[in-house]
């Protein structure tokens, strides 16, 4: 018997839910409009028993009060990526890029602090003091340079803020 991977297991629980009670679901609909919270409570019973059955592969083991929130998440997760449950539209991630640091000097402070070597709250507050200023750097340092044509302002601001300009670069 070849198990049902989890993807194709959300979207065939999804739509056995919504014809089962009575809907209409067409493949490219947004079932996330369609679902009702109790029928997604049904989706969510339908991944379990079948996790637990064996029918759908699963890597992971999980206890009972566990698997019923992973099935959970996985119903959001295929809700939102799977084009035949969303809509047609194409996945794109809320938040981009890593949220972790690859700056050495970050590593080495956050390392320090897990470690717990330093345990006194103002030696804490003082490596926090040095990261959130080290990110401040980065973020700085990747922002990109914008130069202002002065000459293009009217002349009330140019002389304002090119004054101020010209003190803040020295």
């Amino acid at each position: 018997m070849s198990k049902q991977n989890q993807k194709e297991a959300v979207f065939n629980a999804v739509k056995t839910v919504i014809e089962t009670n009575g809907g209409t679901f067409t493949e490219g609909s947004n079932a996330a409009e369609m679902i009702t919270k109790t029928q997604r409570e049904a989706v969510v019973k339908t991944l379990v028993d079948g996790f637990k059955a064996g029918t759908i592969e699963l890597n992971k083991i999980f206890d009972d009060s566990k698997i019923s929130a992973y099935a959970s998440g996985l119903v959001s997760n295929w809700l939102r990526k799977d084009k035949r449950l969303n809509g047609g539209a194409a996945y794109t991630p809320s938040k981009t890029g890593s949220t972790r640091s690859t700056d050495p000097q970050i590593k080495a402070m956050k390392a320090l602090l897990a470690s717990g070597q330093v345990t006194d709250p103002a030696g804490i507050e003082e490596i926090n003091t040095f990261i959130a200023n080290r990110q401040a750097e980065i973020v700085k340092a990747k922002r990109p340079s914008i130069s202002v044509n002065f000459d293009a302002l009217p002349e009330s601001l140019r002389e304002k803020f090119a004054a101020q300009v010209a003190v803040s670069a020295q």
